[in-house]
């Protein structure tokens, strides 16, 4: 593997982390005081368009999609450190770039999958950044880590789809802007058990289509927030189907490798961030007659927070490195891996970060809590950490024959 990032990243990297000084980090104040006046959660705040019209006038837009006709024509292992750098804000930064998620993985599903009719209404809308997206897969009654449990409903009648069901914390569907919703679903009952499920587009202004309520996260409500949907014989036609009947499953784990890269990069992001906001504070702060820096339990700490975000970025450019070299499905081990590894590291800095700064870092005051919350919940989204842990032990379990003993441990 190759750690020199080519010419090209790099100016994206220099340009990327002059937006960040001279537009992001001063934006976070504007952004919570026209949310706070607007008084809606789901207000779409006049400073985040300010902030797409200018990183799009610097080249910074779309940077995740590999085409460089729709997008910045990077590779994964390429979009990666920039995925770290949009980390620093999370609120702000990707969706500045036009790179967050839920989106992104959407616009990849319909950028690999999507015909030309499905490009036209809803790919190319998301790349301008004119509207949201959402998917919707987890279900409140079924534990929904297993694809199998799925119980939506998605029934062919005269030509059209006819879809049954009820999904939740479907981020990023309570926002105004939201217009269209993936939905997975059992199409082929008596399928194979991963190719009973298909893909279907559900502009969310059909019939039928109910927004129920809308979770908060640790207390936080996100912008697009996580919301309940009630699918009640909702109809759309047939055409709206993604890739083929019974592929929602594979096509799922395609939109999910990539997505992991970047939840993964971000989250290293959100640690970094931490490292910074803890190292300032230990060298200003004094207590017990030295500053903070000086006492030994916070440079343990400080040099651990290194080594340990250190190891989780190279597991991850690994990974991305991977996928661009021989696809995801030779990556799995790998992506499960890094699933795991970066947010239990990035919880783990931000949680000294949060208690050095003592009170302050579990207020409102500085954006660590909020961090937290994010970090903590990526250990459920896109898979609960358990079932990774599953899927690297079982893959690496199959790499030996029963009762095989390596000939250097034999007597």
């Amino acid at each position: 593997m190759n750690f020199e990032f080519p010419g090209r990243v790099k100016e994206l990297q220099a340009t990327l982390s002059a937006f960040m000084d001279d537009f992001v980090y001063p934006a976070e104040a504007v952004y919570e005081r026209q949310m706070a006046e607007a008084g809606d959660p789901h207000h779409h705040p006049p400073i985040m368009e300010d902030l797409k019209a200018e990183a799009r006038s610097r080249g910074l837009w779309n940077l995740f999609l590999s085409d460089p006709d729709l997008g910045a024509g990077l590779s994964v292992l390429e979009y990666a450190p920039l995925a770290e750098m949009t980390g620093r804000s999370p609120s702000l930064a990707p969706e500045a770039l036009n790179c967050s998620a839920p989106d992104t993985g959407n616009m990849e599903t319909l950028y690999l999958f999507g015909t030309d009719e499905q490009k036209r209404r809803w790919l190319y809308p998301l790349l301008d950044g004119a509207i949201r997206s959402c998917i919707s897969m987890t279900e409140p009654d079924v534990a929904s880590s297993d694809p199998r449990n799925i119980r939506t409903r998605i029934v062919e009648e005269g030509g059209d789809f006819v879809i049954h069901g009820r999904k939740w914390f479907s981020t990023g569907a309570a926002s105004p802007r939201c217009r269209v919703a993936l939905v997975m679903g059992v199409s082929e009952p008596e399928g194979h058990p991963y190719r009973r499920q298909s893909i279907v587009l559900v502009p969310l202004d059909t019939p039928g289509v109910e927004i129920e309520h809308d979770s908060s996260i640790f207390g936080y409500h996100e912008r697009g927030g996580h919301a309940t949907i009630h699918f009640d014989g909702v109809r759309v036609p047939a055409t709206n189907l993604v890739g083929d009947r019974g592929a929602g499953f594979a096509i799922a784990q395609a939109r999910l490798g990539p997505g992991r890269i970047h939840h993964c990069m971000r989250a290293i992001g959100m640690a970094e961030r931490a490292f910074d906001m803890m190292c300032s504070r230990a060298k200003a702060r004094e207590a017990f007659g030295s500053t903070l820096a000086g006492h030994g339990v916070v440079q343990d700490w400080i040099a651990d927070s290194r080594i340990l975000i250190e190891q989780a970025r190279l597991l991850v450019l690994k990974t991305a490195w991977l996928i661009d070299t021989v696809g995801v499905r030779s990556a799995r081990v790998e992506i499960s891996a890094i699933k795991v590894a970066v947010p239990r590291m990035a919880k783990v800095v931000l949680d000294r970060a949060i208690q050095l700064f003592g009170a302050a870092g579990v207020s409102d005051a500085f954006p660590l809590a909020q961090m937290y919350a994010q970090v903590r919940a990526l250990q459920i989204v896109d898979g609960p950490d358990e079932v990774h842990i599953m899927a690297v032990a079982r893959r690496e379990l199959a790499r030996y024959d029963p009762g095989h003993v390596p000939p250097s441990y034999q007597a």
